[in-house]
This record gives C-alpha cells, sequence and structure tokens, in this order.
C-alpha cells in the first residue's frame, strides 16, 4: 500500500511541474499577396520582439498558395479562347516565447505596409 501512495505522490508532482513549466506562446501570422511586404512586415515584427527581449523563433515561411482561375474572353464566338489568372497567398509566422506586457504593447504600435494580414494568437 505505501509504494501505490509513494508512486501516486510522485505523479501529481510531476503534474505540478509541467502546469509550472508550461511557457505561454503568442503565435503570429502575416499573409499577404506580395512576398516583399510580407517579408518587411516580418522583419519590423522581429525588431520589435527583439528589442523588448522577447525570445523568439521564425519567420517560418509557409508554401505559397497559387489558386488559377480561367475565364473565357468571348461566350459565343471564340469559346477556345481562354485568359488565365492566378493569385499567390504567401504566409510567414513567427513565435514568441513566453513574452512580456511590454512586449504585446509595443507588437500592437507597429506600423505595418498596406495589403498585409497579420493575425495574433495567445496560447498557453
Amino acid at each position: 500500500m505505501s509504494t501505490v501512495k509513494s508512486e501516486s505522490k510522485k505523479k501529481t508532482a510531476s503534474a505540478k511541474e509541467a502546469a509550472s513549466s508550461k511557457q505561454e506562446t503568442v503565435k503570429i501570422s502575416v499573409r499577404g499577396f506580395e512576398h516583399k511586404l510580407v517579408d518587411e512586415a516580418a522583419k519590423k515584427i522581429v525588431a520589435v520582439a527583439k528589442d523588448s527581449g522577447a525570445d523568439i523563433v521564425g519567420p517560418i515561411p509557409f508554401p505559397t498558395k497559387v489558386e488559377r482561375i480561367t475565364v473565357n474572353r468571348s461566350t459565343f464566338i471564340d469559346k477556345n479562347s481562354r485568359e488565365q489568372y492566378e493569385i499567390r497567398r504567401h504566409k510567414r509566422v513567427l513565435i514568441l516565447k513566453d513574452p512580456t506586457t511590454a512586449t504585446l504593447d509595443m507588437l500592437k504600435g507597429v506600423s505595418l505596409p498596406a495589403g498585409v494580414g497579420v493575425e495574433i494568437k495567445v496560447a498557453a
């Protein structure tokens, strides 16, 4: 009986240590149609995060999503004549490990180029 109790105490102690060692992470995803603007925005975010003393991982480039659209030039006579368009979506992900409130406040004040979308998620 004593071995069972000591094992259960060890399990609860290790669970408490694991809970206290969990770091809060902030995942920032930067999206846009022009890769130069996306890279510029990611560099600005990295610079601000490093200035505030946060531990940062990234920017991690994700595969470019290419959407191609084919449209008929004419609806009646030249049915075989078509035009093709494509949209390229670029994405970069930055991960901040255990950021401070000052870091998050500084990130809110960053001016980013037009045409870039930023999404911030906080995970425990």
